[in-house]
């Protein structure tokens, strides 16, 4: 801990002559603590005596502590502290390490001490909100999406039933999360390698098919089963050469759901402790009619 830069109370030198180099002879270096205590003495204008009864010592002992010659035990130091009415830090000449009020803060305190039992949980209830909350303003940001946990190529039955479906499911914001409205499970090799079985994919919604391009992936309702399947003009088309594509004809029906975005990180589904903190700030987030 630092000592604190205090001006010595005694001089450099002395009123002797060293009649070896007849200059000013200097006078010894005495510790810091004994001139502490020589100062404290005489602030608090105690003589050597009065000081030595108040801490069950005699005279003498004060006098050689204050002249360099000795220095008070440690286990005298509380109760030098007290009679000079001195904290240790002062003593020691070291910087003190306990908090530090304002004005402000101290009668904020003060005027808790004045409230009445019921009111002082009612001001920690809302202490410990505010912290809560100016916490949850630096957690990451997040990004709600929805979770269809029917798998693409599962089946919906009435594609109508769509919007009904899912739960909310939070993500860390990325430029991937940022661009997609949904997250779907994939079920089936049909797409590797580049989906496999299990993985989840990001989708962002789209109303109809002319919005997606040639050759982009998409997760689509065909007939009565969903797929995530290449967009070709003739139909729907797998990664993997083993799969036949789905052709388009008047008899069937096809819905785009949107375009595939990308897999689904483990690492980008937010953890219990960000998510709560999110939804301190965004409340409305749980719906899921959203």
């Amino acid at each position: 801990m630092p000592r604190r830069s205090i001006p010595r109370s005694t001089e450099a030198t002395g009123g002797l002559i060293d009649m070896k180099t007849g200059r000013p002879a200097e006078r010894p270096v005495i510790p810091i603590l004994c001139e502490r205590i020589r100062h404290f003495r005489t602030l608090a204008r105690l003589e050597q005596k009065e000081l030595a009864s108040r801490i069950g010592i005699s005279s003498n002992a004060v006098s050689n502590w204050e002249n360099g010659r000795g220095r008070p035990d440690i286990n005298l130091l509380p109760s030098l502290c007290e009679a000079l009415n001195v904290s240790i830090y002062d003593l020691l000449a070291m910087e003190d390490p306990s908090p530090r009020y304002s004005s402000v803060e101290q009668a904020l305190i003060s005027q808790y001490r004045n409230l009445s039992p019921g009111h002082k949980i009612a001001v920690d209830q809302l202490m410990d909100t505010l912290l809560r909350i100016q916490e949850a303003e630096n957690a990451p940001q997040l990004r709600r999406l929805i979770y269809y946990s029917k798998s693409l190529s599962a089946g919906f039955g009435d594609p109508s039933e769509f919007d009904d479906e899912g739960e909310p499911i939070f993500l860390y914001a990325s430029r991937e999360t940022e661009r997609s409205d949904c997250v779907f499970p994939v079920n089936g090799d049909s797409m590797e390698p580049d989906f496999h079985d299990g993985d989840r994919v990001l989708v962002a919604r789209i109303p109809n098919a002319p919005d997606l391009k040639h050759g982009e992936i998409g997760a689509f309702i065909y007939g009565n089963e969903t797929y995530i399947k290449i967009y070709e003009e003739d139909g729907l088309h797998s990664l993997n050469p083993r799969y036949k594509p789905l052709h388009f004809s008047d008899s069937e029906n096809v819905y785009l759901i949107g375009r595939v975005t990308g897999v689904l990180a483990p690492s980008q589904i937010a953890t219990d402790e960000d998510r709560e903190k999110y939804l301190l700030l965004h409340p409305e987030e749980t719906r899921t009619d959203k």
